[in-house]
């Protein structure tokens, strides 16, 4: 499977179109069109300070694959829409409090923080993942959804984000990201760490966590695993919120959507056919700290 579709609109699997001139700029409201060498990749720059840096020009940017400069054909600072898939712990220990407080927080996140241009669709999950909604904009469809979920049962952190990836490749929107929010280590999955890991770089999601990271009501071990999840999501150019309170759940949802909706995208042509390899990825900006896919695998059967 090609990693990074041509449309953007894809995780898992490919799709090809029409190569655009080279040098062409990307408009932010039409996906990239290409044959499948185009690798296509979000990127969020951060000054000295840590504040986000906008505005940019692609002169601004180098992109490295596998220690090779590339040429980068295709770019925008502008917002590009995004799918996104919310992944929502509905293990025992998120019962009471915190279920209403996430509840909350992630109705405020879809529908207040994101533009109205993005779509989303949310899972939950205990010993094994299950949808919530399809791919939706609606209000009521995800208030019904998020009020139905009663927490049970185990943590299978890792089964959700497997689950998730058939849905984002589905997507019909150019960027992809998937947030996860759990205050509990994963006790039940089928799949391990590594199974998640090598699924992720098959494609361009940005993967966020929002790790509650309470003791109370929690023994040692099934406390929320902060440096399982940041192995997850720093491969892929996201990261982990730790919060201590399900209160905080707010402030954390504002700074994702804050990245989020002031990334720039670039693309380029890769030498490398389609091998089953990894390739590996770097993104520059003088001067500023880029937080961008770290690499990637494209299928031979592609």
């Amino acid at each position: 499977m090609a990693v990074f579709a041509a449309t953007l609109a894809i995780l898992i699997a490919a799709s090809a179109g029409h190569p655009l001139a080279s040098g062409q700029q990307l408009r932010a409201d039409r996906p990239f069109k290409s044959g499948v060498e185009l690798i296509s990749i979000s990127a969020t720059v951060l000054d000295a300070e840590g504040h986000l840096v906008t505005g940019l020009p692609r002169e601004a940017f180098e992109v490295f694959e596998d220690g090779e400069r590339q040429d980068v054909s295709q770019f925008t600072n502008e917002r590009v829409p995004i799918g996104l898939g919310l992944l929502l712990d509905a293990s025992d220990s998120m019962f009471g409090k915190r279920i209403r407080d996430a509840r909350e927080a992630v109705h405020r996140f879809l529908f207040d923080l994101l533009d109205p241009s993005d779509e989303f669709f949310l899972f939950a999950f205990n010993h094994r993942p299950w949808p919530l909604t399809a791919w939706t904009r609606a209000q009521d469809e995800v208030q019904h959804a998020l009020a139905a979920t009663q927490p049970s049962g185990g943590t299978a952190i890792y089964d959700a984000i497997l689950a998730s990836l058939p849905m984002i490749a589905k997507r019909n929107r150019q960027r992809a990201a998937i947030v996860v929010v759990s205050d509990g280590a994963d006790t039940a999955s089928n799949a391990n760490l590594r199974e998640v890991r090598t699924a992720l770089l098959r494609s361009d999601a940005f993967v966020y966590a929002i790790a509650i990271d309470s003791p109370e009501r929690q023994a040692i071990n099934t406390r929320v695993n902060a440096d399982t999840l940041r192995e997850i999501t720093s491969e892929t150019g996201g990261r982990t919120e730790v919060v201590r309170r399900t209160e905080e759940l707010n402030d954390a949802t504002s700074r994702i959507a804050e990245e989020l909706n002031h990334q720039y995208v670039l693309g380029y042509s890769s030498t490398h056919p389609p091998d089953g390899r990894y390739h590996s990825i770097r993104v520059r900006a003088k001067g500023y700290r880029v937080s961008a896919r770290r690499g990637y695998v494209r299928d031979a059967q592609d």
